[in-house]
């Protein structure tokens, strides 16, 4: 495992996760209660910034690497799902729209490891529409953790908006990238 500073920053993320959950399951008082909410937003901002920062620059750097392209994937869908196991115990996410999206990232990552086995991991590179469904989840995740009103403005509302809109995407998405692998599983089903 190269040790630089897109890995670090990677292993940061995924070592913002236990913090992250021990926002809302501290045993002691802190932060308090009425903070938690503030804590926990900064905290995911943190992590999906760390997240778009380090593959810019490992690019940049030119300290891209096999492990690092592994890990990456691994820490922002951990912290997804830690978000959303809290948002579901906190009443804010409907768990069928948490199984959707927690469903999907396991489902596409084993089939993006097969085709990778099989030599065709081309076929199903990142989409614009899977762009557009971490988009919305990284939108939508922050105003939900939020939750407080912000003026005029209702976080919990646009959130779930979001939230539903991303389990679309998320659902569309899955079957763009099966649609492409088709030929690939249909070829060796048989």
């Amino acid at each position: 495992m190269p040790l630089n500073v897109p890995n670090l920053l990677t292993w940061a993320r995924i070592l913002m996760i236990p913090i992250f959950v021990g926002v809302f399951y501290s045993p002691w008082d802190w932060p308090p209660a009425a903070d938690r909410n503030h804590w926990a937003t900064v905290i995911f901002i943190a992590a999906a910034v760390t997240d778009a920062f380090d593959g810019w620059l490992a690019r940049k750097l030119g300290q891209t690497s096999a492990f690092g392209a592994f890990l990456d994937p691994v820490a922002d869908k951990l912290m997804v799902a830690a978000a959303l196991a809290i948002l579901i115990q906190l009443g804010r996410v409907d768990a069928v729209i948490a199984i959707i999206i927690i469903g999907r990232e396991i489902a596409i990552s084993a089939l993006r490891e097969w085709m990778a086995k099989i030599g065709a991991a081309k076929s199903i590179a990142v989409s614009f529409i899977g762009k557009l469904k971490t988009t919305a989840q990284l939108i939508a995740l922050p105003m939900l953790l939020y939750h407080d009103r912000l003026g005029p403005l209702e976080p919990q509302t646009l959130g779930t908006w979001l939230i539903y809109l991303a389990a679309f995407l998320t659902l569309w998405s899955m079957a763009y990238y099966l649609r492409k692998a088709w030929p690939e599983i249909s070829a060796r089903v048989r």
